[in-house]
């Protein structure tokens, strides 16, 4: 039966599981170590992992998680880097029945402490030390405020911390201490638990950014994860013995789903990155011979900036996928011509659709590439709607609805919040505005929060930074909304130039007049260095709007 839109209430035109081969994730490693056996898996610094040690180590993590007393559903929370041991724990915890959280490494203490109590965590893999910070004594500071003997006073339900250092600590089992904990569990009581899982449990809870206020914890099972991002490889063309140098960062889904875990499923090899630094993944790619290298628009800039850019150096690499819903065209035919990729593709996702909408194909011409975010994934539904939630003609920019077998199962603990996101009809509710042309593919416009509006115009930032990157000087462009007496809002613009460019203010300024509608032009310029970017290599515009608050007193 159809609904008042046309389509089947399921949002779907084919049975959900479609031709899902694996039932868990836990299941994908099995068969593919024994299809992939000498397969090198995992190479992070000196270690090095064919997909057998890979599936031997899982199996350890995962008896050691039950000697921990995991049960099917507990969560379980991963506050580190990206490295092997990343890859195996949250592996271990979804063999052993448990809901991986993945946490921030950007976060501050009472951010992650409000996430672990958040999520119920039980158990907590955490880094010993990274970019300075001692990660077990920044909760345990946070935490010691009652004054209780509990290492964690204000996280009760935390039983155990595991750190994937070798150091002792206070109330932190070392790795070798928690691997050795898994002998008391047979390797059949292991297997036993593992069958217990199936394709409708949870696989993973992915906490969005907060950027509409408390960070919400959207759930997802093994087989939405399996299916979106076995489709999600084939798609981008990822393939078996690619090297897969994987910068984006392990708690998002553009670095865990769209990372290493697609990588297993394709049988890939994993290179894992625990910084953003450029010169390391330049000498990485050129060593390790990478192959696909997705990141940012901000990475690629960065690395043809870079003064230890060579193309020699970057000549095995084949695949860039870029996660932006913006991304300049002159940048994308830039990286082409200057990194020698021979596929670059781009999508679009948000956490509360498994992290992927659509996606452009790898034979996509770059001009569809430049232009649109690609199709949805097969079997989505994705309409652009009206304030009213129907759908609009071809072309018409609304609000982007998703429906599907990629949607959450709504946000842990916040049924509410649920109700407000999913509306009855089970349509996602993305707040990202966008069109959708005839032939299905999306274009994403801005969000519905970053919206300005000047003296009753609609501006949205992605549109004017799109023509502001086409400026030949321009490496960079972000716009914000700020208060004007007159207007309501204006909008300020935050340029990077291309190296040994020059570039005035105003004279930018007169030259968007040129470009765009008088509204859209920008009333303040502010030149940078760089722009200040999350973890996730998005720009912060948080930051922005305090910087341009200090510039112009009374913003």
């Amino acid at each position: 039966m159809q609904d008042e839109t046309g389509l089947l209430p399921s949002g779907e035109a084919a049975d959900p599981r479609g031709d899902l081969r694996w039932g868990t994730i836990g299941g994908m490693l099995t068969d593919v170590a024994l299809r992939l056996t000498d397969g090198e898996a995992i190479v992070d610094g000196d270690v090095r992992l064919s997909y057998a040690e890979l599936d031997s180590l899982v199996w350890r993590a995962t008896r050691a998680f039950l000697a921990l007393g995991v049960e099917k559903g507990d969560r379980v929370a991963i506050w580190a880097p990206n490295s092997w041991h990343w890859v195996v724990a949250a592996l271990g915890i979804q063999r052993a029945g448990g809901v991986l959280v993945p946490l921030n490494t950007r976060f501050l203490a009472e951010e992650a402490t409000y996430i672990l109590r958040k999520s119920e965590a039980r158990i907590l893999c955490v880094v010993g030390e990274f970019l300075g910070r001692d990660y077990p004594l920044f909760l345990r500071t946070a935490a010691g405020a009652l004054g209780k003997n509990h290492p964690y006073a204000l996280l009760p339900q935390l039983e155990h911390a595991v750190a994937f250092d070798s150091e002792p600590r206070r109330g932190v089992h070392t790795w070798n201490e928690f691997l050795a904990s898994g002998d008391a569990i047979t390797p059949a009581d292991a297997e036993r638990r593992a069958a217990e899982v199936g394709p409708e449990d949870l696989s993973d809870m992915l906490f969005t950014s907060g950027t509409t206020g408390k960070p919400k914890g959207a759930m997802c099972t093994h087989q939405q994860t399996l299916r979106a991002y076995t489709v999600w490889s084939e798609m981008v063309g990822l393939r078996e013995q690619d090297r897969y140098l994987v910068v984006n960062p392990f708690f998002h889904g553009f670095g865990y789903k769209a990372g290493w875990l697609a990588s297993l499923i394709s049988g890939a090899t994993i290179l894992p990155e625990k910084t953003l630094d450029v010169a390391h993944v330049l000498d990485m790619v050129r060593r390790e011979r990478v192959t696909v290298l997705p990141g940012t628009p901000t990475l690629y800039q960065t690395m043809l900036e870079h003064p230890d850019f060579t193309t020699d150096g970057v000549s095995s690499l084949r695949l860039a996928v870029t996660g932006a819903a913006s991304v300049p065209p002159n940048l994308l035919y830039r990286i082409k011509e200057s990194l020698g990729f021979s596929h670059i593709v781009t999508g679009y996702g948000l956490t509360e659709s498994c992290a992927i909408v659509s996606m452009c194909r790898h034979d996509d011409p770059l001009e569809t590439v430049a232009t649109t975010c690609g199709r949805p994934l097969p079997h989505l539904s994705v309409i652009a709607a009206d304030s009213e939630g129907k759908p609009l003609p071809p072309g018409d920019q609304g609000e982007i609805l998703v429906r599907g077998y990629t949607v959450m199962k709504g946000y842990f603990g916040e049924d509410a919040e649920t109700a407000a996101t999913i509306d009855k009809n089970g349509w996602l509710h993305t707040g990202d505005i966008g069109t959708i042309d005839e032939n299905g593919r999306i274009r994403i416009t801005d969000r519905i929060k970053d919206m300005y509006i000047v003296g009753g115009f609609n501006a949205y930032p992605a549109e004017i930074e799109k023509i502001l990157d086409s400026h030949p000087a321009v490496a960079q462009s972000a716009v914000i909304g700020i208060p004007d007496e007159r207007m309501g809002e204006v909008g300020a613009a935050f340029i990077v130039l291309r190296r040994g460019s020059e570039l005035g203010e105003e004279e930018l300024i007169a030259w968007a007049r040129q470009k765009m509608a008088n509204y859209k032009v920008p009333r303040m310029v502010y030149i940078r260095t760089e722009l200040p970017t999350n973890a996730a290599g998005k720009v912060v515009k948080g930051v922005l709007r305090e910087q341009a608050r200090e510039l112009s007193p009374g913003v």
